[in-house]
Order: structure tokens, then sequence, then C-alpha cells
């Protein structure tokens, strides 16, 4: 008997985990909710929403509040809020030409957030980390350390091992078989984990969860500056390969008599799209960074041909590569950051006939290329969805439990949410959510 006890025992916790994960996971994507949408998403019985709730008010992570009369018959259901200040991750980027840091709360809101130009050139790892440790007590992350602070993401602009947070590359930072995470959890001083990513996955995440790709299962997320990465979602998952080191297409190579990349290759993508090819093409110097990019930019909405042209040549250079990654991968929409982000604009129009001449004429029937919807901060973003996904998973550990089990009933969320996707190449699901200092809300 007392077997069938311990059995019984252990299926009421672990319906109560999955459930209270369900639970935290549409609280964090949408911010506000009524319980009655909370229990249409979940498929959770009315007692079993209650009871929920209840375990995240009495740890300060979310609050009731009456729903505003309708003018319809009956009661509105009341409307649930997280409490973004209660349960807080530090989100940090590495750029070839910035550093970012931000702090976003449960529900998606950023807090605070700071980003700065850094000299480009091949800044060492012990100069970084100081940096970003001085942007994070910036934006008041350490304070919160010993409380609040569920974990630290990183966003980098280079090939990760997702096991340990080791860099393997930064061809354009010059680093080799860094332990970037190990360095920053010393640094920072703190006991929340630290889990780095590439930025362009990242940058994925985040607009799955929150931007311009919300919604959808089968994205390709291609952003561009110095360099070129791809972050792929495959069936509302992360593709992140054997080790983590999937994406790394600005490295495809793509033309056989071209030039050397900083990789150690010949003719890879970036050499044909960065940022120093579109510079070469306008005319000035390359590694003129952001700055000599916005000016070309303003000179083609000026009307400048060489402007034009420059931006029409690597427009055609993007699409011939998109149209390749098309018929590799299938996509339903295609995202553009960054550098792409901010000049879609102007190759729209090259990109897809590109993709008209050279991509399968049926899956290119099924995509459509889109801007970035959060920005040049995708990744910045992304690194804080990195960092919430261990709570999101198993909040339980951070709620004290005030009900008897029976209000949990005995039923867990049958399918996750279309939009949740996983940061590992595991089957855990993670759903989605919503510079220069600022605190706005991230959703």
């Amino acid at each position: 008997m007392s077997m069938r006890r311990d059995d019984l025992g252990l299926r009421s916790e672990t319906v109560r985990r999955a459930n209270l994960s369900a639970i935290a996971r549409e609280l964090h994507a949408c911010g506000r909710i009524s319980r009655s949408e909370l229990g249409t998403r979940t498929g959770l019985s009315r007692s079993a929403i209650r009871a929920l709730i209840s375990e995240f008010v009495a740890a300060d992570l979310a609050s009731e509040e009456r729903a505003a009369p309708l003018g319809t018959p009956g009661r509105p259901s009341a409307v649930v809020r997280p409490h973004p200040e209660s349960a807080v991750v530090l989100a940090l980027e590495i750029a070839v030409d910035s550093l970012a840091a931000a702090v976003v709360g449960f529900g998606g809101e950023v807090l605070d957030s700071i980003r700065v130009d850094s000299a480009r050139g091949h800044l060492s790892l012990e100069e970084t980390v100081q940096s970003l440790v001085e942007l994070s007590t910036a934006v008041g992350a350490l304070p919160r350390a010993r409380r609040e602070l569920l974990g630290v993401g990183v966003a980098i602009v280079g090939v990760v091992r997702q096991d340990d947070g080791l860099v393997s590359i930064v061809p354009n930072l010059g680093w080799r078989d860094v332990p970037l995470a190990q360095r920053l959890a010393e640094a920072l001083n703190v006991s929340a984990p630290v889990a780095v990513a590439n930025e362009a996955d990242l940058g994925a995440l985040s607009e799955l969860r929150r931007g311009a790709a919300r919604g959808h299962r089968n994205v390709l997320f291609i952003s561009g500056e110095v360099g070129v990465g791809g972050g792929i979602i495959a069936d509302g998952r992360r593709l992140t390969g054997a080790a983590g080191y999937a994406g790394e297409v600005g490295h495809m190579p793509v033309n056989r008599g071209g030039v050397a990349c900083r990789c150690g290759s010949v003719g890879c993508w970036e050499t044909e799209v960065g940022e120093d090819a579109l510079l070469a093409r306008a005319g000035r110097p390359r590694g003129g960074g952001r700055d000599a990019v916005d000016a070309v930019l303003h000179e083609a909405a000026d009307g400048s041909p060489t402007a034009l042209e420059a931006l029409d040549h690597i427009g055609g250079w993007l699409g011939f590569g998109l149209a390749g990654l098309v018929n590799l991968l299938n996509p339903e929409l295609i995202v553009l950051g960054g550098l792409f982000g901010r000049m879609h604009p102007f190759v729209a129009d090259v990109v897809e006939r590109e993709l008209d001449r050279l991509a399968l004429a049926a899956p290119r029937g099924l995509v459509r290329v889109v801007p970035a919807g959060l920005g040049v901060d995708s990744p910045l973003l992304g690194a804080a969805e990195l960092a919430f996904d261990p709570f999101l998973a198993d909040p339980a550990s951070r709620l004290p439990r005030a009900v008897p089990a029976e209000a949990y009933g005995e039923t867990m969320p049958e399918t996750p949410h279309p939009e949740w996707a996983t940061t590992r190449g595991d089957d855990r699901p993670a759903v989605p959510a919503g510079s220069s200092r600022s605190t706005t809300d991230g959703r």
C-alpha cells in the first residue's frame, strides 16, 4: 500500500510540475492573460488554473485583478499578470562592434538595457568580460543576483559548443576555443547559470517568440553585419546540430573565385553580402562600421546611383544564397536581421527576383521574406529567452506549495503551444516570449 501511495504522490508531483510549467510559459509569453484564456491555451480545468495561479501569487511572481466589465451576462474572468521585477534574467550580447546588456523580467518586459560601441579589432577575452561586468552593473543586474536573478544568457557572433558554452571560433574577433561561459560566471560572481549561444540562433528564438516570426513553425533567421549568421527553426524547434554548430550560413562557400574569408576559407557567402562587401562596392573603405553603412543607406534613399548599385549587387548575392537555403530547408518565413533588415527596403525586389529565378517552385511559393520585428536587439532578447528557459521548464522550485495536491488535476497539457521551441537539441518545450539605454516593454 505504501508503494502505491508513493507512486500516486510521485504522479501528482509530476503533473503539478508540468502544469506549473504550462502556466509559467503562457504568463511569460502573454504578459497579461485571463484565467479563461489560460484554460483554453493549456487545456487545464478552472479549479486547476485557480490552484496553480495561487502558487505564483504566493511567490509574488504574479497577481490577479478584476477584468473590466464587458457589458455581457456573467462575471468576466479574472486577469493574471506576471510581476517582471520578481524574477529577472541578465542578457548579454557580444557583437563585432558593440556590447549590450539588458535586465528582462518575467513576462518579457525589458526593465533596463544599454548598448555601447566597441572598437573593432581583436579584443581579448579579459577585456570583453570586464566590459560586460561593467554593463551588467550599469543596468542593475548584479545587485539582484542574490535574490531574483534566474540566469544569464549570452549571444555572441561565433561558433558555440552548446554543452558548456565554449566558443570554438569567432573569426571577426580573432577568438578560438574560449571558455566564455566559465569566465563570465567567475567574473559576474553569480550563482545563477550562464548559458551561451550563437547570436543568430538567439535572434531566431526571439523573433519566433516575440517578433516577426511569431505564429510560424519553420523559420530561417539571417543576420548580417561584418559577418553573417543563420538561425533555423524547424517544426517549431531550434535546429542546432550535434554540438550546437549548425547555422553558420555565412561560411557557406558560394564563389570559387571569390576573396579570402576571415575563417580561413575562400568565397564564403559573407564575403559577398557582408558589411565590408557593401562598403567596398559603394566606394567606401572597409571596416567603416555601422555609421558608414548608414551613410550608404541615406545616400541610396536620396537616389545616389553608386549607393543604389551597391545595394542591388549585394541584394543579388543575398537572394542567391537564400535561394539555396530555401531549397534545402523549405522555410515558410525568412527573417532578415541586422544589416539585412536595415537594407531590406532597398533590396527586397532583387532578392525576390533571385528567389523566383533560382529556388524550386514548390518551396519558393511558400516562403516570405520580412525584416526582423525586434530590430538590432533580436539576439539580445533571444539571450534573455535562453536564460529564462530552465525556469519556464520547471518553475516549481521557486514556488511554495500552498494548496492540496488534488486541486491540481490529473492531466498535463496535451501538446506544447505552436510557438514553443527548444533551446537545445532535446524535446523540452520552451515558449515564445515578447537600445541605447531604455526601459521599454520587450513584448
